[in-house]
């Protein structure tokens, strides 16, 4: 419960009529318990981190039990497309499905994403995508104007899920939260992500990393500077 993505895992389930399964902690940790249970409780959504993925490659391509996945979502920290190589060249492309989303907890979670494809897998960098339809995304330069298609800026996401701010932190909410420019609507704000990406000729996102010295382990944010202050 203390990971953002929960939100969507929980919610996005029981308000759309699904079921949720809760997978203990020690299955986990066995790539063959964890597929195991997703076969046997007949799970069709898996959200992982992309790091998680890796030592369940070789159990999905020896299927034999026909796992009834339909998609497996990738979130909670960069992608590397090369890593799914040894997916392509095991598994269909049709079932199940890799998906790599991103988004901030700031903005309701997720913001974008991209069904991933074996010709991904020839990128350096990772593919996000392009906006889920009621988020807005921008790509701007360090005066908050839109940059080039394919120059580097930092990415802005706007919409109904963006956050009112930090609790007890109004500075760093005055920095990180501002008002839209780009819409009519007088209270729209934008959350500045801190992330450097660029668009593709396709319309789709590359993620190139971050502006600050933010990482993420195992999908959790860690501050590199408040360590440092310590």
């Amino acid at each position: 419960m203390a990971f953002d993505v929960s939100v969507w895992e929980i919610w996005g389930a029981l308000r759309n009529g699904g079921r949720l399964v809760i997978i203990p902690l020690i299955v986990t940790q066995s790539p063959q318990e964890l597929y195991q249970l997703l076969c046997e409780q007949s799970v069709t959504v898996l959200n992982m981190t992309p790091s998680a993925l890796t030592p369940m490659v070789e159990i999905f391509a020896n299927d034999e039990q026909h796992c009834s996945l339909r998609y497996v979502i990738l979130a909670g920290e960069a992608l590397s497309p090369r890593m799914l190589e040894p997916w392509f060249l095991r598994q269909s492309q049709s079932r199940p499905q890799l998906v790599n989303m991103y988004g901030p907890t700031e903005s309701a979670i997720y913001a974008t994403y991209r069904i991933m494809t074996q010709e991904d897998c020839s990128q350096n960098q990772s593919t996000i995508g392009v906006r889920i339809p009621d988020v807005r995304t921008y790509v701007l330069d360090s005066h908050g104007q839109p940059i080039p298609l394919g120059a580097v800026g930092e990415l802005y996401v706007g919409g109904a899920g963006v956050a009112r701010g930090y609790l007890n932190r109004p500075q760093l909410t005055a920095e990180r939260f501002l008002p839209d420019p780009f819409v009519k609507q007088a209270e729209a704000r934008m959350y500045k992500t801190g992330d450097l990406v660029r668009y593709l000729d396709n319309g789709s996102l590359i993620y190139l990393g971050r502006n600050d010295d933010q990482v993420k382990i195992r999908g959790f944010r860690i501050e590199l500077g408040e360590i440092e202050t310590l």
